[in-house]
Order: C-alpha cells, then structure tokens, then sequence
C-alpha cells in the first residue's frame, strides 16, 4: 500500500485530509490524449467554461474558504479575500488573453499579408506553493486552459484538501475531467511531473532553491517551456515622511500579513537614520496589538500560524543565528505552544552585520538596516540575489523616481505595501525571483506561442537572378 499523504490543520494540527500519491505517468497521458479536443474547441466555448468555473466557485464560496483557512491556518476573512479573488480572476484572465495573443493580420507585397496568431503549448503542468491554494493555481490553471492546453496541476503536499475543492469546481463548471488532472504528490511527483517528457511547459511557483533546481534539469530541453514565480529578500525603504503612524502600518502590513508567508512579503526594513528610532517604536507598538489566532478566532485575527512546527523552529533558529552573527533583537519571536506553529513577529536589527545571509526568511521575522543616505538605501535595497518586490514609503516625488529608475525588481511600489500587486498588470521578478517571464496579465504569454504565416491566396513566384538562359 502507498503511504498515506495527510494534510494537518496548522492551527489545532487536527486532520483535515487523508489520501495517497498520485501517478504521474497516468495523469500525463490522461491530460496528453485530451488537448488536442479541448484546443479545437472555439476560444469563445472555452471562455464560456472558465465563466461558469467563476459561477460553481460563488456557490461554493464559503466551503472553499472554510477548507483554504483551516488548511492554511490564514484567518478565515483572508481565505474568503482569497475566494473572491479567484472569481474575479476570470475576467482579468479573459481581458489579458484577448490583449496579449490577440490575432493580427499586417498587408505585405504582392497581394500577400503576415499574419500572427497564437498556439497552446499542449500538456502544461502547473505547480504551486502551500501559502494562497487557491489563488495561486488559478492563476496559472485558468489562461492555460483558455489557451487550448491541457493541465496537470501538483499542489503542494500541504494543501491537498484545498487544491480537491478547487479541481472539483472546475469539473463541475463542465470542463471535461481530462483537461485538468490533479496530481498529489511530494516533491518527488513534483520533480517526476516537470521532467516528464510528454509535459510542454511548467510553471512553476515556489522557492527560489526548487526553481534553480527545476531550471537546471530543464537546461538540456528548450523544448519544455520553464516560468518561474519565485520568492524574494524583498526590501520596505522608508525615507522622509512625515506621516510616522501610516508608514508604520504599510511596514506591518508588507512583513508580517498572512504570517509572513507571501512571496513578496518585506524581509528588510531600510531606514533613515534619523527616522529611525522613532518609525520603529511605532512600528513596535502596532505589533504589540496585533491579533494572532486560528482562522475562527473572534475577534479575527490579523495572522495565524505559519505552515508547521518545523518551519516555526526553523525561523527561530534564524533568528538566532543573526543574533550570533552581530543582529541587536528589537523584538523576539515567541512562541505561544509548543505543539502549535504560531510565532509573534520578529524585530532584528542587522545594521552591524557586515556579511548579511541574502536568504528568503519566509515567516516573521522583519530584519532592519539603518542608513544615512539615500544612495545607500538604494544600495542595500539591490544587496540581493532576489528582485521580486521593493516599496518606498516617502513624501518625495523625486525621490521616488530615482527609486524606481535605481531599484531593481519585477514590482516596485510607492507608499503602498510590498504585497500590492494587482491581477491587471504583470506580476513577476528578476535575479533569483524568476526567470523574466511575469505571470499575471502576462500569464497568458506563458501559455501560448506566437505563430508568424506569411500568406497568400494563390502560388505566384519566379527567379529573377541566377538562372541560365533556357
């Protein structure tokens, strides 16, 4: 008998979901014999479905939430966020597949005209991360099959409830079942599923350490597409405000929502000198009110737990380290159970550390760098492998455009949390972050390739040079 995969509720560790691994080669085959049927389909059918996908999920709006919070330990107000955001990503999906591949036709001489038009890469496999298994999957699963392409979707291990109930939605929508397989598994289904040799893309959202690894065992196939959505050291500048209170409250928001665990999450805090003590007693204190519980806590939480127990030490034991390494605690992470994965956020001052670790420390645990110029918050914002996120809290219009011009990330913000990123634009890093191909309104160029015809209606050619009188 297989081993059992059981998925544990972070916040009671009850058992929330009880099942087996699944076959790779089966469920490849299954999605393989089925794309050709589904990409013939009119692209006006195939939005119809993911239009009804959006309808099953409002009808089971509250039981999807219920299984993502339970499952995630997020409260339950930010499963049901997560939800609606799904619904909504079907239209932005539609809107940004119509711009991105939308089919154009250009006059050329001699009658003739170029024409370019779009094709579905055919079996796509969509893996994803255990913090949004909502989100994040339909994110990639719904412009996959709007482009014609059948999908294998391998959750993580740690959210198999949540990514059943979201399969079963769209099976329910009247997608056929071959087009959308569910593949449970470890990181070795995982591994099997991206170097399957019928499998036409991955895309792939994750660590940074599991991307650079997936990037490696693809170096030998440009056949197989690769789109990496990956983590980030993500920096949070705060410089010449005012308004103490408000960057405060966009410095918690962008470290410490969903526990920590967003991939565009703020991981440092770079200051100026002079604002310094003042932004982080300030920033200190809105910590100190902060509501941590499980998902139905009442009053809502703001956070739960983080994923496991084991992540929880591993965050402490970080914390630590940079502690040993030089860091002065401005606050430490506390653990409240033992049993439990819940852990308070973290302050560390890593100002004296000349050699800081350049790692994704996803949790937290908000590391701070004092500066006295703005040339050199810009520096130690780009001290880093990473380039997902970067956000500048400041009154300063100019200041912000050197920010932007000098910074160098996929997504960077003004007076807005690290974590605001909006479906409607792309969404996607540089460096150890990914591999230059965003997702968001840009999915769509993950899940299709441009074909370029020059055509004509009828055969006219001849040599004009080089032939011999005949």
């Amino acid at each position: 008998m297989p081993d059992a995969l059981i998925s544990h509720e972070p916040a009671t560790s009850i058992e929330l979901w009880r099942g087996t691994a699944g076959d790779v080669d089966a469920e490849v085959a299954v999605a393989r014999a089925a794309w050709s049927g589904w990409a013939a389909q009119p692209l006006g059918f195939r939005s119809e479905t993911l239009r009804r996908f959006a309808n099953v999920v409002r009808q089971r709006s509250e039981a999807l939430a219920d299984t993502c919070a339970r499952e995630t330990g997020k409260p339950l107000w930010e499963a049901r966020a997560e939800v609606e955001a799904v619904i909504a990503r079907v239209d932005i999906c539609i809107r940004a597949y119509g711009e991105r591949t939308a089919q154009r036709r250009i006059d050329a001489p001699l009658g003739a005209r170029l024409a370019v038009r779009h094709k579905p890469h055919g079996v796509v496999a969509v893996i994803a991360p255990f913090p949004s298994p909502l989100l994040l999957p339909a994110g990639r699963i719904l412009p996959a099959l709007l482009a014609g392409n059948a999908v294998v979707f391998k959750p993580s291990e740690q959210v198999p409830a949540s990514a059943t109930a979201l399969t079963e939605c769209f099976h329910a929508a009247g997608l056929p079942p071959e087009c959308l397989r569910l593949l449970i598994g470890g990181s070795a289904e995982g591994k099997a599923l991206a170097a399957h040799p019928d499998v036409d893309a991955v895309l792939f959202t994750g660590s940074a350490r599991s991307g650079l690894a997936l990037a490696r065992s693809l170096a030998a196939r440009p056949e197989t597409l690769l789109a990496t959505e990956l983590g980030g050291n993500n920096p949070i500048v705060v410089w010449d405000t005012p308004d103490l209170h408000s960057a405060a409250v966009l410095v918690v928001q962008s470290a410490f929502a969903g526990a920590g665990q967003h991939c565009m999450a703020a991981r440092r805090l770079i200051v100026e000198q002079r604002l310094a003590e003042p932004l982080l007693a300030a920033v200190n204190a809105l910590i100190g009110r902060l509501i941590i519980g499980a998902p139905h806590d009442s009053p809502a939480p703001f956070m739960g737990p983080v994923r496991d127990n084991a992540t929880a030490d591993a965050l402490t034991e970080s914390f630590l380290e940079l502690l040993m390494r030089g860091g002065r605690a401005l606050r430490h992470p506390e653990r409240r159970d033992d049993h439990l994965p819940f852990l308070t956020p973290a302050l560390i001052d890593v100002t004296g550390i000349a050699e800081r670790p350049d790692i994704e420390l996803f949790g937290p645990i908000l590391q701070v760098v004092r500066v006295d110029s703005f040339d050199a918050a810009i520096a130690e914002a780009n001290a880093t492998r990473f380039g997902l996120a970067a956000s500048l809290i400041s009154q300063t219009p100019a200041l912000y455009d050197r920010f932007w011009a000098g910074t160098r990330a996929g997504i960077v913000n003004w007076n807005r949390p690290t974590i605001a990123a909006a479906a409607s634009a792309p969404a996607g890093g540089t460096g150890w972050s990914g591999n230059h191909r965003p997702g968001s309104w840009y999915e769509a160029d993950n899940c299709a390739y441009p074909v370029t015809s020059n055509e004509a209606e009828s055969a006219r050619a001849s040599i004009g040079i080089g032939l011999r009188d005949g």
